[in-house]
């Protein structure tokens, strides 16, 4: 009795997790790249509510027929996936992170259409291969559409109880800063390298300026528009050669295939006598198949980084 219910666990288990896994390998296959790809709404989309669709297919009648596991019992599999994936290094944690909860509903949505199919009467062997065969079919179609990049603006700002000069000398540039100082609560979480310094050359239109990153991450910047102690704003650049692999996931490394930081903001807004509101925004640059859901990520992510330096120089400008 015991074998039975062990193999039939590893079975509604064991097929869908190795379904994935074989899945990502093909998708994440360099040479096939023209073909499939893990940055696509086929990987993100189809391959969790598949896993789901089998979890649940493969699952007993009685079961499949219960709401609760058609909704549930697909994100065991995922899990499992997950950790299994982050563990071999197969993908980084920050992506699955990100990615997880999109995974998850796509395995429910695929659990509740395989109970409705387990429900019928009769064998749906055919149907079942078809639908696993389907992310193989999707994919080159659409690999052959463009990407279409999509420009987007994180924006933050933080009142200062300092005088324009302190505030400002505070702007340009920003002298080492302690772990104990960070406060980026998401980038910390997500293993992203926090900020370490920034420098500037000279004050005005055509400086250079360096915001230096730990683990090798470094933001070249030219500044472009510069009123003092009123508004600098400044491309940005990050090239990916110069960043260590380890630093970042190849999907979310700056500069790379699918996203990159354009330019930055600071202006400086007088309140009153004694106080200043100081904004900070840039804008980015994202080319996935699905902007819509990145781009939520994206926008938290740059408004962590950019909450966490206001705050460093709030602190720093007010204590003098």
């Amino acid at each position: 009795m015991k074998k039975n219910v062990l193999r039939r666990i590893l079975i509604v288990i064991g097929i869908p997790l190795g379904y994935c896994l074989i899945v990502m390998g093909i998708f994440g296959f360099d040479d096939w790249e023209d073909f499939f790809g893990v940055m696509s709404v086929t990987f993100v989309f189809l391959l969790p509510m598949i896993a789901g669709f089998l979890t649940v297919n493969l699952s007993s009648k009685e079961k499949a027929s219960r709401l609760g596991y058609k909704v549930f019992m697909p994100w065991v599999p995922i899990l499992i996936f997950f950790v299994l994936t982050v563990i071999l290094s197969l993908e980084g944690f920050a992506c699955w992170i990100m990615i997880l909860p999109f995974f998850l509903g796509a395995a429910s949505i695929g659990g509740i259409i395989g109970g409705w199919l387990k429900s019928g009467s009769g064998t749906h062997t055919l149907r079942v291969s078809f639908i696993a065969f389907l992310p193989f079919l999707v994919a080159p179609i659409e690999n052959l559409l463009s990407r279409i990049p999509g420009t987007y603006e994180a924006y933050t700002s933080i009142d200062i109880q300092a005088p324009a000069e302190r505030i400002w000398e505070n702007v340009t540039r920003v002298s080492e800063i302690p772990p104990e100082q960070d406060k980026g609560w998401l980038t910390r979480f997500l293993g992203f390298p926090r900020p370490v310094k920034a420098e500037l050359d000279f004050e005005g239109v055509g400086a250079y300026r360096e915001a230096i990153f730990t683990n090798g991450l470094v933001f070249h910047e030219t500044v472009t528009e510069y009123r003092h102690q009123e508004k600098m704003v400044f491309n940005i650049k990050a090239y990916p050669h110069e960043i260590p692999s380890a630093t970042l996931d190849e999907h979310v490394v700056i500069g790379g295939d699918f996203f990159d930081v354009l330019n930055g903001t600071y202006e400086l807004q007088r309140l009153d006598e004694n106080s200043y509101r100081l904004h900070l925004y840039s804008r980015f640059e994202l080319k996935t198949n699905f902007n819509f859901y990145a781009s939520w990520w994206a926008k938290w992510i740059m408004k962590d980084i950019q909450n966490n330096i206001l705050q460093i120089e709030k602190t720093r400008a007010e204590k003098g």
